[in-house]
């Protein structure tokens, strides 16, 4: 049996979370293997609206397991809001929620130390969701961390004091109040305390008896990949990676134990925060993308940027991820527009590039579009590919030549019904 790995292909905000509680019926884990409180993963079904920060998105399938693997970083106080609201809706999480020891915590200080590095930058800021993501990993490479395992130490609160004093002799340098640092830490320690409650593993010894027993297993990603540490556009990305690879260190999977690749990406393009974005729209239609798609960050509530979708981007995450299977979300909004362009190539220095260049953030592109026929239908009421609109066919064959590879899902709503099947 083999890990299938479920991740994102642009600035993330591709929509992962609904697609991960649509497939979660044919697996028998979920584990999330990095990032942190930056992720806000909806799923909407039954009515209602459910925003996943930290927690796999299995979580409201009552046989699945989830587990929170050893790539994740974990805030206590956002952990705790999280299962206080599945409590509410009498979601039973006592068996199925599982928590790698060797993930690291995010301190209440880690969260100053990114609100003071943001506030230094002035305007080259990238654009930080403040959640602490960033001195968390620092720590992690700098082997300074604190884990889940640490938690369950008799020297924990020693450990915790250690690494806070010396986050405040570092947050001198700045002009950072500290006010509300006993609240913080509060409900850090209220976390803390509900985290010791729950059943703690080592992960990546949990995750592979399941594979040696047959076990359908999906790792689920956070961000997007043009976020990755690595290939994304830095300095403008998150502090993990967020690309196939990362589902091997996030979660101690051997290379060889990946199986299926879906990468899933809107019918458009969208980012958060600064940086690079060479198909981004400042007229109309990027205003009826951004009103229409609701494009607000599920985390932060801060506005998308939007453009048109970006083939040389796609072609780009899809090979650096080896994706097997392409996933197309919110096709229902380009219902809205009067024309759809596409880009295909990138046009740096009077030369045409067909990937995205380490250049991308420095050098001034100029995207080549091609456009497309359009369709008006309201497609959130279809229930089977067949009945979609002539145009949204020809959109989607279009951009499976275009990457060379098969679009298996198109989403048509936010609802987990609104998802046709190729």
């Amino acid at each position: 049996m083999k890990v299938d790995v479920l991740l994102g292909l642009q600035w993330g905000d591709e929509g992962k979370g609904k697609i991960v509680d649509v497939l979660t019926p044919d697996y028998d884990v979920i584990a999330r293997f990095q990032g942190g409180p930056n992720a806000g993963h909806t799923l909407e079904f039954n009515g209602i609206k459910h925003v996943l920060h930290t927690i796999p998105s299995g979580i409201f399938r009552k046989d699945a397991l989830n587990v929170i693997g050893n790539g994740v970083v974990v805030d206590p106080a956002v952990l705790l809001k999280e299962l206080t609201a599945l409590e509410k809706l009498d979601v039973d999480f006592s068996d199925s929620l599982l928590v790698s020891k060797k993930a690291h915590l995010i301190l209440p200080t880690h969260c100053l130390l990114d609100a003071a590095s943001e506030k230094a930058k002035g305007k080259d800021k990238i654009g930080s969701t403040l959640r602490g993501i960033g001195p968390t990993y620092m720590d992690k490479t700098g082997r300074n961390g604190l884990r889940i395992g640490d938690i369950l130490s008799e020297n924990f609160i020693k450990k915790y004091n250690q690494l806070k004093n010396k986050h405040l002799e570092m947050l001198k340098r700045f002009d950072m109040s500290l006010e509300d640092l006993d609240e913080r830490e509060s409900n850090f320690m209220a976390g803390v305390e509900k985290i010791r409650t729950l059943k703690l593993i080592d992960s990546e010894q949990y995750l592979n008896d399941h594979l040696k027993n047959n076990k359908k297993i999906l790792a689920e990603g956070a961000q997007g990949s043009l976020l990755d540490i690595d290939f994304g556009s830095y300095p403008f990305v998150t502090s993990s990676n967020t690309v196939c690879a990362g589902a091997c260190t996030g979660l101690g999977i051997a290379p060889n134990n990946i199986g299926a690749v879906f990468g899933i990406f809107k019918a458009y393009c969208t980012r958060v925060g600064s940086g690079p974005f060479p198909t981004e729209l400042f007229d109309e239609d990027g205003q009826i993308l951004a009103e229409k798609g609701n494009e607000f960050g599920a985390t932060t509530g801060r506005p998308r940027r939007c453009g048109w979708l970006d083939i040389p981007a796609l072609k780009y995450t899809c090979t650096i991820n080896g994706v097997t299977q392409l996933i197309m979300m919110k096709a229902d909004i380009l219902s809205y527009v009067d024309k759809i362009k596409v880009c295909t190539h990138y046009k740096i220095n009077g030369e045409l590039t067909d990937y995205m260049p380490y250049e991308v953030v420095d050098a001034k592109i100029e995207p080549v579009f091609e456009e497309l026929d359009v369709w008006d239908e309201d497609l959130t009421e279809m229930n089977s590919y067949d009945e979609l609109p002539a145009a949204l066919k020809s959109y989607v064959e279009y951009i499976e030549n275009q990457v060379g590879i098969p679009i298996k899902i198109v989403s048509v709503g936010p609802d987990r019904k609104q998802t046709l099947l190729r």
